[in-house]
Parts: C-alpha cells; sequence; structure tokens
C-alpha cells in the first residue's frame, strides 16, 4: 500500500467520523431577517447597522429610519 491508499483511507475515515451536516445556509439566513421595513416590507438580517437602514429609508423612501423602522432597536 502506497501512502496515496493510505490518505484515501484516513479521508474516507474521517468523512465517516464527520457528522457536519453539508446543507445550504438558506433556511437560517431567511430566520435571522427580523428587521422589517413597514414602508416596502423588505426584510433585513437582524446584525444589519443603523447606517445601512438609515441609507434605506433616505435613498428608497426620503423618510428617516424611525418612520421606516419605528421599533428598531440598537443591539
Amino acid at each position: 500500500m502506497g501512502n496515496g491508499a493510505k490518505a484515501q483511507q484516513k479521508r474516507e475515515r474521517n468523512a465517516k467520523n464527520s457528522k457536519k451536516e453539508n446543507g445550504s445556509q438558506l433556511k437560517v439566513n431567511e430566520t435571522a431577517k427580523n428587521i422589517i421595513c413597514k414602508t416596502c416590507f423588505q426584510t433585513f438580517l437582524c446584525t444589519s447597522r443603523e447606517k445601512a437602514l438609515t441609507e434605506h429609508a433616505e435613498n428608497k423612501h426620503s423618510k428617516t429610519m424611525k418612520e421606516c423602522f419605528p421599533d428598531y432597536v440598537a443591539p
């Protein structure tokens, strides 16, 4: 047995022992979108900063951040 076979066996053994799910983050990301613009109902991730929300309100709606996101609380 050469080193190539040993490496392949190790990869197979590690893949068998690993319980990691190979999946998409889309469902997790959708649940994390809990900031909603009250004007257009666009959703934002919970990690969105006040600057990004202010830019959205001013550029899209010509309103203040408090008008578009009245229940926003800074983390």
